[in-house]
C-alpha cells in the first residue's frame, strides 16, 4: 500500500490484514465496539471513498460483501451495522476512506432500533 505520512491505515502491519484484493484490504477494528469489527480501507490514500474511482469503489464493496460473508461464518452474529464517517464533522477520525463492518447481536444494546441514527441521539427515536 502506498504509506502516506502518519496514516495509521498505510502503516498497517501485513499481519493485521485478514482479506485482501488488488484494490483494497480489510483488518480487524484497533478499538471493536463487537466482537469481528472489522474495517475496509483502499489501498490508496484517499480521505473519502467518494475520491476513489468508480472501479476502485466497486471493490471496495465486494470486499465488505465478503467480510461480511466471513464474519457470518466465525461470529454467528444475527446483524450488521454498515457504515462510512465521512468527513471530520461526521466523525471521521482516520482521514484515510473506511467503511466500518460491525456485527450484530439481539441484546447487546438495551433498543437497536434506529441503528446509525444514533449518530445525533436527540434526532435518532422517531417512533
Amino acid at each position: 500500500m502506498p504509506a502516506a505520512k502518519a496514516c495509521p491505515f498505510c502503516q498497517l502491519p501485513k499481519k493485521r490484514i485478514w482479506v485482501e484484493t488488488s484494490e483494497s484490504v480489510a483488518f480487524l477494528d484497533g478499538y471493536p465496539v463487537s466482537p469481528g469489527h472489522s474495517l475496509v480501507i483502499p489501498k490508496t490514500h484517499v480521505a473519502s471513498i467518494f475520491d476513489l474511482s468508480a472501479k476502485q469503489r466497486a471493490d471496495l464493496w465486494r470486499l465488505v460483501e465478503k467480510v461480511r460473508k466471513e464474519l457470518l461464518k466465525k461470529f454467528n452474529p444475527e446483524a450488521f451495522n454498515i457504515g462510512v464517517n465521512d468527513g471530520l464533522a461526521a466523525g471521521q477520525t482516520v482521514p484515510h476512506a473506511h467503511i466500518h463492518v460491525i456485527p450484530r447481536r439481539a441484546g447487546d444494546v438495551k433498543d437497536p432500533r434506529g441503528g446509525i441514527r444514533w449518530v445525533i441521539s436527540g434526532k435518532a427515536k422517531y417512533w
